[in-house]
């Protein structure tokens, strides 16, 4: 038998007798249905009075072990009125036991009252089960997540006439089945939350809440591996290929998703509503239903992190999972916010701290990649090099983290390791960066940048030609600013450091147009006389013939992938050779008879020297242009 304790706080009241005592003496058979009436009706009709009699009478026409009919039929489903009379009666039960306690702890009424409250209360634990199970699918999370929408649903419904189009009818008989839909939610909330308030306040607890747990977490359980998470090992994932492993996280970023806002949502409202009166029993209820679902879910991203060792370009599926539990954390922690649920906080922060160790070994390597790159093939043509392609395209797919990558570097001293001061050409402007990004994020931007144009320095170096190494530096140069421009890595690094960049592309230019075409420009006469022989004019167009098409030849061959750039430098050169030719040519031109006679030592117009120079760096222009 259970052991009798009741809480000494609890009021007491007087007993009072029952008032058939005191009935007249003539004498009237009452059928057993109508004496269980009649004694139900007395436990109602007088709320200052209460029968143990009336009340042991209700409760044994609802003992399963001793009625058919209450074996097989819901209490709270066949008879809504005398389900809140059940429960009222057992109130009042409590109240006589406590009170008898304090009376006679010996007395027979409580040991009657207390064997009748084992009879409800097992009564009522029948009927919370068959509630939960029963109903789990209008208690499944989602509809409980999104319950204040169907409301809404079902609110606008009276809104429509009844001359509707068919296309109304049809939104209506959806809106009236999702209503039904919330309508028996509702109720069965509002049943749940009535059995639980009276199995709990007479002192059921651990019998509510245990069928309550067993029901609710296989809910959860089921809906987490039905979302695709399952238990994994790191041996495991070691052993799986790159490309079963993204598919892992892509199911992984939708179940999450979906388990935060839905699943476990959904669960916390239902436990709230449940057991809203008692604070610490909803709190462990809901920590011990979701405990093992929400970590194995939120463990994952910590063991993809921990033990595969992925190349560097993978590392943006690992800051998709980072990006996802940063974008979900508010959510997670409003959830999971009692220290009943502290587990599965610290699991997401170890997964957290994780990925951030697992994203610093990635830019680690991405540094080292950079630093060990040996392709040369670009560089025989002066263009845009792999590792300038590949390095800016990773590059600028990490700037789109930006507000993940931030909060990493806000959580720890991230890739604080030894290195030399960047130089000051290479730091931004603080007035002119994103406020969002810290100094630190910028500052890591700018030395991997730094770490990419020393490498293409040395392989600039490599050139046998020293203006097609400038023009390499340009091209590469001009590629890694237009690429900044046109991704959130211009609000990393700022305008400043934009400017400065672009001056060094000028820069860069201006020493290839010294170098590549300096002895063709020197070879035209700054200032051309009229007394200038015959013979030392041949001898300056003999020249330019010979040093023009030896350039031309040569550049001809070098690549100059964007557009305007081209059109940039293609313009200088002919501003600075074409009009010094044209007046030399002019100028022989008045001083020979004919243009025959020129033909003999000039070998290009100056319509011929701007149509060359028009289509320069045609080859590989098309395959290069940005």
């Amino acid at each position: 038998m259970r052991g009798i304790c009741f809480n000494p706080k609890t009021p007491s009241f007087s007993i009072a007798h029952n008032s058939n005592s005191s009935s007249s003496s003539t004498p009237h058979r009452l059928s057993f249905s109508d004496s269980i009436n009649e004694n139900v009706n007395n436990i109602n009709n007088d709320e200052n009075s209460f029968s143990i009699e009336a009340a042991e009478a209700l409760i044994q026409k609802w003992n399963p072990d001793t009625s058919a009919y209450a074996k097989v039929t819901s209490l709270f489903y066949e008879d809504k009125t005398e389900a809140m009379q059940y429960i009222n009666c057992v109130k009042k039960l409590h109240k006589l036991m406590h009170s008898l306690l304090i009376q006679n702890p010996s007395s027979e009424k409580l040991i009657l009252s207390h064997n009748l409250m084992e009879i409800a209360m097992k009564r009522l634990r029948k009927e919370f089960y068959q509630i939960l199970s029963i109903n789990r699918a209008h208690l499944d999370p989602e509809s409980i997540s999104v319950k204040s929408s169907r409301t809404s649903v079902c609110s606008s419904i009276s809104d429509f006439d009844d001359d509707c189009t068919t296309v109304e009818d049809e939104i209506r008989a959806a809106g009236e089945s999702i209503c039904e839909v919330e309508r028996v939610s509702s109720i069965a909330m509002a049943d749940l939350k009535v059995i639980a308030d009276c199995m709990v306040s007479c002192g059921y607890k651990k019998e509510c809440v245990s069928v309550y747990n067993v029901i609710r977490k296989s809910i959860i359980d089921e809906g987490v591996f039905k979302l695709g998470v399952e238990k994994v090992s790191s041996t495991r994932v070691n052993k799986m290929d790159w490309e079963v492993i993204e598919m892992k996280i892509q199911s992984w970023l939708q179940a999450v998703m979906i388990s935060v806002r839905t699943l476990f949502n959904g669960e916390r409202i239902l436990c709230d509503h449940v057991f809203g009166a008692f604070e610490s029993i909803k709190e462990s209820c809901f920590a011990e239903i979701s405990r093992d679902g929400a970590v194995l879910l939120f463990r994952f991203p910590e063991i993809v992190a921990k033990a595969k060792k992925s190349s560097p370009e993978k590392i943006f599926r690992v800051l998709d999972m980072y990006s996802m539990i940063y974008k979900l954390l508010p959510e997670i922690e409003t959830i999971f916010s009692s220290d009943s649920s502290s587990v599965v906080r610290s699991q997401v922060n170890a997964s957290l701290q994780r990925i951030i160790d697992c994203v610093q070994t990635m830019l680690s390597g991405f540094e080292s990649t950079i630093q060990k790159d040996s392709s040369k093939s670009p560089v025989n043509s002066g263009g845009v090099h792999s590792l300038t392609i590949h390095a800016m395209n990773n590059l600028s797919i990490l700037a789109d983290y930006n507000n993940v990558l931030s909060d990493m570097f806000s959580r720890v001293e991230f890739l604080q390791k030894k290195r030399s001061p960047l130089p000051d050409s290479y730091l931004y402007s603080p007035e002119s960066v994103d406020t969002s990004a810290p100094p630190a994020l910028g500052e890591h931007f700018a030395w991997l940048i730094l770490v990419l144009l020393c490498k293409l320095d040395v392989k600039a170096k490599h050139c046998k030609d020293v203006s097609l190494s400038y023009l390499f530096l340009a091209n590469n140069l001009r590629y890694i600013v237009t690429k900044i421009k046109r991704s959130n890595l211009q609000f990393i690094l700022g305008e400043d450091w934009l400017m400065k960049h672009e001056e060094k592309v000028k820069r860069f230019n201006t020493n290839y147009e010294r170098y590549a075409w300096g002895e063709v420009i020197s070879s035209l006469p700054e200032n051309q006389s009229p007394e200038i022989s015959p013979a030392e004019v041949r001898m300056v167009f003999e020249d330019f013939n010979f040093k023009f098409e030896k350039a031309y030849r040569k550049q001809n061959a070098f690549v100059v992938a964007d557009r305007e750039m081209r059109d940039e430098i293609k313009g200088s050169i002919a501003k600075n050779i074409v009009p010094r030719y044209r007046e030399l040519y002019n100028m022989q031109l008045v001083n020979v008879e004919s243009v025959k006679e020129m033909a003999e030592y000039v070998a290009f117009t100056p319509e011929d020297v701007e149509n060359y120079l028009s289509n320069l760096f045609f080859i590989g222009r098309s395959s290069s242009d940005v």
